[in-house]
């Protein structure tokens, strides 16, 4: 079965030549051209079958170009799109005709939208709150977007989204490799990877120069004192600010060397320590350890 119909070189040409549109490389517009890819997203995001008007959930999409995932997002729920490109408005309101009534459409940087604009659009669909985020995301924005989104819309259960494969490595990294860091370490304070897949260069228009992966990433099921996370991510960053250096040495340049000692003291990290090699637990109980010494 097809899962999109724009999801072809022919059919993606033709739309974009009947609005006198193309890719637009400052905006990261890499249009998805294969429908194994879009029947791999919708299993990896649980939306396998098409679903009756009664029974949908809402979801979100960024950057959804001129449709190619989002007609098949909407045959399995309703949609609250947030992109960005003035120009792909009269696009999405053409490839999303048949099903206009489960998509909403805010025109804005994603990084800017606010929960009142999110409650007004799932108002207007008659639907709840969205709960994951399915998207080819933007690849300048992607890491960002994931990690900002978790922090600000607690009611954001799962994402599966598309992402250069670089991004989903740093996402995905185990403790003490090479792609662990700060970013690692602040992601995993909200949510774990479940799964992922790699999709090559070729099943884009215009083809880009990386490797993409699509990840499923779910928010952890004990949520955390937003203040201790604040911390801990802090930390986390000092902690790698050097990366070379011992933890002790990283640190320092971010706090007062004997506050550094306190922390690692009662933490029972010895000085040495690379950042590198601490689970992100263990910046949890620095944090801990942190807000006890003021």
């Amino acid at each position: 079965m097809a899962y999109s119909a724009l999801a072809n070189p022919r059919a993606t040409r033709g739309v974009l030549q009947e609005f006198g549109l193309s890719a637009k490389h400052a905006l990261g517009q890499n249009f998805l051209v294969d429908d194994n890819v879009i029947g791999n997203i919708l299993r990896l995001a649980q939306l396998d079958d098409p679903q009756p008007d009664g029974a949908l959930p809402c979801l979100f999409e960024i950057g959804p170009g001129i449709g190619t995932l989002t007609i098949a997002l909407l045959e399995r729920a309703k949609v609250i799109a947030i992109e960005r490109d003035a120009d792909l408005v009269d696009v999405l309101a053409q490839t999303t005709m048949d099903l206009s009534h489960r998509f909403a459409l805010i025109q804005k940087d994603a990084l800017k939208l606010t929960r009142d604009e999110v409650e007004q659009a799932a108002a207007t669909l008659d639907a709840p709150m969205p709960r994951q985020l399915v998207s080819n995301l933007p690849y300048g924005i992607a890491a960002t977007v994931v990690l900002d989104w978790l922090t600000r819309f607690e009611f954001l259960d799962a994402m599966t989204v598309m992402v250069q494969s670089e991004v989903a490595d740093r996402m995905d990294a185990q403790v003490g490799t090479k792609n662990y860091g700060a970013y690692t370490v602040k992601l995993r304070l909200y949510a774990h990877v479940v799964d992922r897949f790699q999709v090559p260069p070729g099943c884009f228009m215009p083809a880009p120069h990386v490797e993409s992966a699509v990840i499923r990433i779910e928010r952890n099921a004990d949520a955390l004192d937003p203040e201790l996370v604040e911390v801990a991510c802090k930390l986390a960053d000092a902690a790698f600010a050097q990366r070379r250096k011992t933890i002790r040495n990283s640190m320092s340049s971010k706090y007062p060397k004997d506050i550094v000692d306190q922390l690692l003291a009662a933490c029972d990290i010895a000085p040495t320590t690379r950042g590198e090699t601490l689970a992100p637990e263990t910046y949890l109980q620095m944090a801990r350890a942190l807000l006890d010494l003021h």
